[in-house]
């Protein structure tokens, strides 16, 4: 088939407005089954563990410990220190020299300047695996909420040269994403959303994903919900391209597209055990989990036990949002998520929706009609259950770019900790922590070296932290006002430079660098 016109691709976070013309489907109801609890809150969330190492871990090539006498760049003082990759959980001194964690130590340090921690907790710098380009305003509420490094992993709208030429050196926070091969199937290759490619037009993708990775991509996305012509053959194609980098695949499964959660995961799942590539389920909170969580999570359990590289990540809302064109609103999605007009409100305003307004932004074909909406679809249990799964982290799938957006741009990692580890105690802080920093680091290091020195506090280590007040942290956005900066956070260093502290952020101070891959 001819090649159709080339667009301007829209920014990541407007990837729908791109992928819905066309392609409706149904859902039906998933089995229920069980699964127990995986976590438990602190009792005293101020307080280091009792238990646990007693020094924190080294990163590889780590220089040699200073002497007693050395004079550190800065000293974070007397936090509590939390090291999720060793456990480390302890009051200690933080010793850094230019952007690496030079010493930890439960001893006096000596600094040219210092940090009192007292009182707070010193973190890893929270790594957002599931976002979009970072632009200064996101980038900006992003460091707000504690995140020091940005990762697309649900895609790119953008060749991976034109994305690092952008950013680099020119970026708040660090950055890097994934091949968007939904946007390359449409912008480079042709396909319409609902088209089934030929064996030559997977062919093309498949190559489009080799120029493409080496160029600094650090793994490949799909999004069969809103390209629902994209075809279990066309993904382990492109997965076992995935597979020659070592780099894994990221799925926004077809829920709304394939009949239950269980044909969801399993799609997804297969196509990790035909291409021998590891997957990842984004959102399962939304796409491949909803009413369903407990066996949901029991599935991908089953695949794990069998030796199966898959891995899962949530937002911890009990809403979701997309745009009101997009097929998730086809035909039949009140009985799909079990929810009517009035459980809509477009993000930005107070107003929820009628039978009168959904339909007239809907079908009005206007992409400025094309609102973000939220549904609030989600069960609070099902949000309690999926936090408690021990390989669960937390992606945002949001950065702000209009008031037009969720709540989870910006309250994402704020929420975790305050609302389902301080509050709920369904976590704790340590395990909060941990699935915002080391397991996006870990599902990503093996051929990613820069990961290798995040999502951790240690001897070695990219000073990236985040210096958070455990009693008061906590998400203050909303549906209605989505731009809202969290509470708590007090201090976020990137590079070992503060670029926040409790007077504001300091947005001249341009340090993140980009984090591509080693092919």
């Amino acid at each position: 088939m001819p090649e159709a016109p080339r667009r301007k691709p829209p920014a990541s976070p407007d990837r729908r407005k791109l992928l819905v013309a066309g392609a409706y489907a149904a859902v039906n109801a998933a089995v229920v089954a069980g699964l127990g609890r995986h976590g438990g809150g602190d009792k005293a969330e101020a307080k280091p563990r009792a238990k646990g190492p007693t020094t924190p871990g080294t990163v590889a090539g780590a220089p040699t410990v200073p002497p007693d006498d050395h004079v550190y760049d800065l000293v974070i003082k007397g936090g509590r220190v939390v090291d999720p990759d060793s456990g480390y959980d302890r009051i200690a001194n933080v010793g850094i020299d230019g952007a690496t964690i030079s010493s930890i130590s439960e001893g006096t340090l000596k600094g040219r300047s210092s940090i009192a921690a007292a009182g707070k907790i010193v973190a890893p710098g929270f790594i957002d695996l599931l976002s979009y380009e970072p632009a200064d305003k996101g980038a900006t509420f992003k460091i707000e909420d504690g995140v020091t490094t940005n990762l697309g992993m649900h895609g790119l709208n953008s060749h991976a040269k034109d994305f690092f030429d952008l950013y680099t050196n020119n970026c708040l926070v660090n950055f890097g994403g994934a091949f968007d091969e939904p946007w390359m199937r449409s912008e480079v290759v042709g396909l319409g959303v609902d088209e089934k490619p030929s064996s030559y037009q997977i062919g093309q993708l498949a190559d489009l994903a080799r120029q493409e990775l080496p160029q600094g991509w650090i793994g490949v996305d799909f999004e069969p919900e809103y390209a629902p012509g994209t075809t279990f053959e066309e993904m382990v194609a492109m997965a076992k391209v995935a597979k020659e980098f070592d780099v894994p695949c990221f799925f926004h499964g077809r829920y709304s597209a394939v009949g239950t959660n269980a044909a969801t995961l399993d799609e997804i799942i297969n196509v990790g055990k035909e291409s021998g590539a590891a997957v990842h389920v984004e959102h399962i909170i939304s796409t491949g989990g909803t009413f369903d969580m407990a066996a949901s999570l029991a599935r991908v359990e089953k695949a794990r036990n069998e030796g199966h590289d898959v891995t899962a990540c949530m937002y911890p809302y009990n809403y979701w949002a997309t745009y009101i064109q997009s097929p998730r609103f086809a035909p039949g999605w009140q009985e799909r998520f079990r929810i009517t007009y009035g459980d809509l409100q477009v993000a930005g305003t107070v107003d929820r929706l009628t039978e009168y307004t959904f339909n007239t932004y809907r079908d009005s074909g206007d992409v400025a009609d094309n609102k973000l909406t939220a549904a609030y679809a989600i069960p609070e249990a099902d949000v309690d259950t999926c936090i408690q799964c021990p390989w669960v982290m937390i992606g945002s799938d949001a950065i702000i770019t209009t008031g037009n957006n969720h709540p989870r741009a910006t309250g994402c990692f704020s929420r975790t900790l305050g609302v389902y580890a301080r509050e709920k105690k369904l976590i704790s802080m340590h395990e909060a922590i941990g699935k915002m920093t080391i397991l996006p680091a870990r599902r990503l290091e093996k051929t990613v070296p820069a990961l290798r020195k995040k999502g951790r506090i240690q001897r070695g280590a990219d000073a990236d932290i985040t210096i958070f007040d455990p009693a008061t942290v906590i998400d203050r956005s909303t549906v209605a006002r989505p731009a809202v900066a969290s509470a708590g956070i007090d201090y976020v260093l990137i590079a070992g430079q503060v670029v926040k502290d409790p007077d504001g952020l300091d947005s001249s101070k341009k340090l993140g660098q980009p984090i591509t891959g080693v092919f």
